[in-house]
């Protein structure tokens, strides 16, 4: 038993040495990509703030935000960070040509501690950008008891909302 009890240490030891390693480069990547203001651009949210409407308690849905690289040098979306633990962000990694458009999702899952009602969520985005390298973008909506149908948010055209940084 004692053996069992040493490997399951040594294992979950390992795993918090890689997650640490892993934490510490993108600490490295957002440093350097904050740090370097000769390489700052700016970006237009095509949509910073979404409502996903009504959803059952249960779904899990996925919120998608569009980001335009307005300025003349690359864009890079160096961290996405979710305001709670319901909420899962991901982002376009690679750098972001100027013209081009980049996208930040949001993994919502309204069984992960919430209960019924209201939301409004927050992401918060670090980029190489003039005047801010910190944009939030938010969702809202209501949860409800009921089953699961899970489902992915799509930009309207006629609800999009422009915010442009410089």
């Amino acid at each position: 038993m004692k053996r069992y009890s040493l490997l399951i240490v040594a294992i979950a030891l390992t795993g918090m040495t890689f997650t640490a390693c892993k934490n510490g480069n993108a600490d490295k990547k957002l440093e350097k990509v904050v740090a370097d203001t000769a390489n700052y651009t700016t970006i237009q949210w095509l949509d910073s703030i979404k409502n996903f409407g009504t959803i059952n308690q249960g779904d899990k849905i996925q919120i998608l935000f569009r980001c335009k690289n307005t300025g003349t040098k690359p864009l890079i979306i160096a961290n996405a960070r979710p305001g709670c633990g319901c909420t899962i962000a991901d982002y376009t990694h690679e750098p972001i040509a100027p013209g081009a458009e980049g996208l930040v999702t949001a993994s919502f899952d309204s069984n992960h501690g919430h209960a019924s009602g209201e939301v409004r969520k927050t992401v918060m985005v670090t980029t190489n950008t003039k005047g801010n390298t910190e944009h939030y973008l938010i969702f809202t909506g209501e949860v409800k008891g009921g089953t699961s149908t899970d489902s992915v948010m799509q930009p309207h055209p006629g609800s999009v909302k422009v915010r442009t940084t410089n």
